[in-house]
């Protein structure tokens, strides 16, 4: 086999005109644009692995992927990647950052954890600047309940009540976050959502239900019930998907998988996300 080389990486996006990362059979995913590009310097053609599959509408910051080539087809400094990138790349997509990579990384698979954040703006009248990139709330946000019920989805737990359903059965709906705070600056509200892994929608429906939290709709209490049923229904509305960002994925200390199987049941546990 001829000598590779594999590279690192991130990517930032707008997700307004895509549906999403993933190339899709209808529409136009984000991968397929960065793949064209990557086409037109190398005849191989590589194929982008991501660490993750943001849905319809979701935006990115952190976008992690990897690609592989043969060794005879770089022909400029890796330090020039990037900038070659974006010359070709639409402008609502953008290569942050290139470098080359571990033969062994992968971006999916030794991602040993993810932060979303979502933005909402609550205001009887929306904010212009920030239109497709925030919820508008208009209705009054009581914070200190909305905060409250946040710290609640810390830790261990069954997040099928906050997930939407997939088209296959996962092998399990339980994640572990590290961090579910609420910040606030005016009228700008952020959730910063840190976890091992997320489940389909998972983060959208976390932020629509602290946000009913927020207008009355449920108590920061009725959050414990929630999980224990395991039933979407049980749970508040997901929010729409323009306010959420892949902010960032994690690395440092992750063990690697040893063997396809285990790939193969990563991918079945770990499904979309957004």
């Amino acid at each position: 086999m001829a000598a590779s080389i594999k590279f690192k990486l991130t990517i930032a996006y707008d997700g307004t005109a895509y549906q999403g990362w993933q190339v899709q059979k209808i529409g136009t995913g984000v991968q397929e644009k960065v793949e064209a590009v990557l086409a037109r310097y190398f005849p191989s053609a590589p194929r982008l692995h991501s660490s993750s599959r943001t849905d319809t509408g979701v935006h990115a910051l952190g976008m992690v992927a990897h690609f592989e080539i043969p060794k005879t087809e770089l022909r400029f400094p890796v330090v020039r990647l990037a900038i070659a990138l974006n010359a070709f790349l639409p402008d609502d997509i953008r290569v942050l950052h290139a470098a080359r990579a571990p033969k062994d990384f992968h971006a999916r698979f030794h991602a040993g954890g993810k932060q979303y954040r979502y933005f909402i703006w609550n205001h009887h009248a929306m904010n212009p600047l920030l239109l497709g990139h925030a919820w508008h709330v208009p209705r009054p946000i009581d914070f200190s309940e909305m905060k409250a019920a946040a710290r609640l989805f810390v830790g261990k737990h069954d997040f099928k009540s906050f997930a939407a359903n997939h088209p296959y059965e996962m092998a399990s709906t339980v994640r572990t976050l590290t961090r579910c705070d609420v910040k606030k600056s005016g009228h700008n509200i952020t959730v910063t959502i840190e976890g091992d892994g997320f489940l389909y929608k998972m983060c959208r429906g976390i932020v629509g239900t602290l946000a009913q939290v927020g207008y009355g709709r449920f108590a920061p209490s009725d959050i414990k019930a929630m999980f224990a049923k395991t039933d979407r229904c049980a749970a508040g509305m997901s929010a729409p998907a323009h306010g959420l960002v892949l902010w960032k994925v994690f690395y440092d200390g992750i063990k690697k998988p040893d063997s396809r199987i285990q790939k193969e049941k990563l991918i079945k546990v770990l499904g979309s996300e957004s």
